[in-house]
């Protein structure tokens, strides 16, 4: 289970050293396959690639001409490229992200339970303002994490 968050470098060729934390639950998993995305170019997606193919296993139960899943595997499909980690622990991201996402030196690496998610470190702080938890975000919470859900 991935959780925290990690600052971290892109090098010049785009490749990002997955935080030791990270690293430690990857090979305690024996992964070192990934499928880097996203969903909307903002920031990037490192799911192992077990954890993807659970996700393509339930998209392939529904249509593909479901819009909503037409739309996700067009985006995801764009931005995304399966890789391995190399020797030192790296991880390339896809040139196409890097770009979209301003993946380019700073990064932070957070923990998303089953995946990570690299933003750009100075646009995810400039954006902390506008993405403050409000009364609804703590109701929906409250109700998530009752004892009686």
């Amino acid at each position: 289970m991935f959780r925290g968050n990690h600052p971290a470098k892109i090098d010049e060729k785009g490749r990002l050293k997955l935080p030791a934390a990270f690293k430690q639950l990857l090979d305690a998993q024996n992964v070192t396959q990934f499928y880097i995305t996203s969903q909307d170019g903002k920031f990037a997606e490192i799911f192992p690639l077990p954890e993807w193919e659970k996700r393509e296993a339930k998209l392939a139960r529904h249509s593909t001409l479901n819009k909503a899943v037409k739309k996700y595997l067009n985006l995801t499909s764009y931005y995304g490229q399966q890789t391995e980690i190399d020797n030192q622990g790296r991880v390339l991201i896809p040139q196409i992200l890097r770009g979209t996402a301003s993946l380019d030196s700073d990064v932070t690496v957070f923990g998303k339970t089953t995946h990570l998610e690299v933003h750009n470190r100075a646009i995810f702080e400039q954006n902390l303002p506008d993405n403050e938890m409000t009364e609804d975000d703590f109701q929906v919470l409250d109700n998530i994490l009752s004892p009686d859900s």
